[in-house]
């Protein structure tokens, strides 16, 4: 089973994002879950979101796990949040920072030691979209980092999940996917 966990703030979409790649991961006959955790529900608490993906039905519902994938959407909880909890050995970390990974790292002792990737999620969002929602994004760097899809598949699912939009608004996001893809480092 994949485990992955979202540290995120409300309304930076990370309940969106855990959900539309869940409804990604659904079309290839996998089983997920895709769930969230609030504390206070205003726009700007800390919040966590979860996803669970697993070839056989998935019958544990509980929050806690141990992830292989922590996506840090908001640079700050990165200093201020537990993103290392009941982490795995071979947990990766994809982080909303302008620093890269070895800078990062410096930064913040106990993520020394382990396999962090970073990518300017706010400034993508803001170059390609237009406001400052990270989540669309972060999705580009965990297709990159999980090797779980190749680009071209996952976009295309995508343009499902996004359909209720504005063409022009898919067409952004499709931007920051493939932006955050080749950025991610």
């Amino acid at each position: 089973m994949v485990e992955m966990r979202w540290h995120s703030r409300a309304g930076q979409g990370a309940v969106t994002a855990a959900k539309g790649l869940g409804d990604v991961i659904s079309t290839t006959g996998k089983e997920v879950q895709a769930f969230a955790l609030y504390g206070s529900a205003k726009r700007g608490a800390a919040m966590t979101a979860y996803n669970r993906i697993d070839d056989k039905q998935i019958i544990n519902h509980a929050k806690f796990m141990r992830p292989q994938y922590v996506l840090v959407l908001d640079p700050a909880l990165a200093y201020t949040a537990n993103i290392t909890e009941n982490e795995r050995e071979d947990t990766k970390y994809i982080i909303t920072s302008h620093l890269s990974p070895e800078e990062l790292k410096k930064e913040i002792p106990k993520l020394q030691g382990k396999d962090v990737h970073t990518l300017d999620c706010f400034q993508i969002s803001l170059d390609t979209i237009g406001r400052a929602i990270p989540n669309t994004p972060m999705l580009g760097a965990f297709v990159k980092i999980s090797g779980m899809f190749e680009l071209d598949y996952f976009k295309e699912k995508m343009l499902k999940v996004l359909s209720k939009f504005p063409q022009r608004i898919i067409d952004a996001n499709m931007d920051a996917i493939t932006r955050a893809y080749n950025e991610v480092k």
